[in-house]
């Protein structure tokens, strides 16, 4: 009877310790040792929302120099799934577009995004600029260009395309 009762008692704590493990962590301040993943470059050297991906109490985050960037590593295939939280910077609590804040963060999954707007990234390019709230979005891309747009409706061609621009389009067609 013993054993069955540890057992049926260690079987209820193991999806307790489970949830545990999984919890979101908390965003981590960006300093200036926050180097880019993909570019290898200091963050704080480059303007636009950032990004990072918690790894773990003890590996820390992965950092990136762009939303987009971010929200690219969510969804490349190779990259790491089981991490603490995704997160990007809030453009609507930014100082500038030049400084997007150390402590900024918002859950990615929860953000709204502009996509196609005439902004480009920290390090060129297209840029997926995430708000908090979907207010903030919307007045946003009225003055910038580009459409709202929640995590989950980002496409993979908008995130990994080649995501050029609403300018560079417009100087491409002159």
């Amino acid at each position: 009877m013993k054993p069955l009762l540890i057992a049926a008692l260690l079987t209820l704590a193991l999806p307790a310790c489970r949830d545990e493990t999984t919890a979101a962590l908390p965003p981590v301040t960006m300093t200036a040792e926050a180097i880019g993943r993909y570019c290898g470059m200091n963050l704080m050297e480059h303007e636009g929302p950032k990004g990072q991906v918690v790894l773990s109490k003890e590996m820390g985050a992965y950092w990136f120099s762009s939303a987009r960037d971010t929200v690219a590593f969510s969804m490349m295939p190779d990259e790491v799934k089981d991490h603490g939280g995704l997160y990007v910077s809030d453009m609507a609590k930014a100082a500038s577009w030049a400084d997007p804040g150390a402590d900024n963060w918002i859950d990615a999954t929860k953000a709204f995004y502009v996509v196609g707007s005439t902004m480009q990234a920290g390090m060129g390019g297209a840029e997926i600029v995430p708000f908090g709230s979907r207010e903030a979005a919307e007045a946003f891309a009225a003055d910038k260009g580009g459409s709202v747009q929640t995590f989950d409706e980002l496409t993979p061609d908008e995130v990994l395309g080649a995501g050029e621009t609403a300018a560079e389009e417009a100087g491409d067609a002159h």
